[in-house]
């Protein structure tokens, strides 16, 4: 699937899972990590991990999986890995305290 295809279909997920202020950030020309970072909130820890846990289920079915993830299990900020979209679930506190659309949004 291509980057942007994908990167949609990550924000189908989350918020077809009430994932809150689901964002796409355009990273292509800006940096070598990714095509895009798709950031997104939950409500409460478990929500985050819920969040997360649903997008790799449905990825999964279309025979898409991450090359890595970190910080599922404390459910403050997750990262999934999948190549050319990297996709961040914080929760509110997390997502403030990084802030990373003020760094990487820019035009």
């Amino acid at each position: 699937m291509e980057a942007k295809a994908l990167a949609e279909k990550v924000c189908e997920i989350l918020e077809s899972h009430k994932g809150e202020d689901v964002r796409i950030i355009d990273l292509r020309g800006k940096t070598e990590v990714a095509d895009f970072f798709v950031i997104a909130s939950g409500r409460s820890m478990t929500h985050t991990r819920s969040l997360i846990d649903n997008v790799e289920e449905e990825l999964e079915k279309q025979g898409i999986s991450p090359t890595r993830e970190e910080g599922v299990r404390e459910g403050r900020w997750a990262v999934i890995d999948y190549g050319d979209v990297i996709v961040h679930v914080f929760n509110d506190e997390t997502r403030l305290f990084y802030h990373l659309e003020a760094l990487w949004d820019k035009n």
